[in-house]
């Protein structure tokens, strides 16, 4: 399960990566792009904090975290190599995005975001966060359902 594992995280983090690439040479000169008129744009934002600007302040911190759990979620993969689908699903997601937002973080001082759903009060995001929800979610559906169940 290792090759897929890395392989995942290698093709999400490029895919994230080529997704920012596109989105800031198309939108920092126009700023916004509404697909849908006042339901969904895609909006350029540097956004040196997590969701909604909390700890804008503190990129280094948020940095460093993410950099501790993406050593942590990797050697955990490594030493245990779990088998179960939805377990190595969820921790490839969810490392991919944290890989490809980190990047930027390093890079750049800010995460570049461009999904922007105008209908509703919720903050700009990138593919990166798209995968660390769906891979927090299809974790969690682990934890509650199968992590006591021994792994075959």
């Amino acid at each position: 399960m290792l090759i897929p594992f890395f392989t995942g995280i290698l093709l999400i983090t490029i895919l994230d990566q080529a997704a920012k690439f596109f989105a800031a040479g198309l939108l920092q000169s126009v700023k916004t792009l509404p697909l849908w008129e006042n339901v969904f744009h895609f909006t350029y934002v540097e956004n040196p904090g997590a969701g909604w600007g909390i700890f804008s302040d503190h990129t280094w911190l948020l940095t460093v975290v993410t950099f501790v759990v993406i050593v942590a979620a990797v050697t955990y993969m490594v030493v245990k190599r779990p088998t179960n689908r939805l377990l190595v699903t969820g921790v490839t997601f969810m490392i991919g995005g944290a890989v490809g937002n980190l990047i930027d973080r390093v890079r750049l001082g800010y995460v570049i975001d461009f999904f922007d759903f105008t209908l509703i009060d919720f903050p700009v995001f990138n593919i990166a966060d798209c995968f660390i929800t769906v891979g927090a979610i299809i974790f969690v559906i682990y934890v509650i359902f199968f992590s006591d169940k021994k792994e075959k």
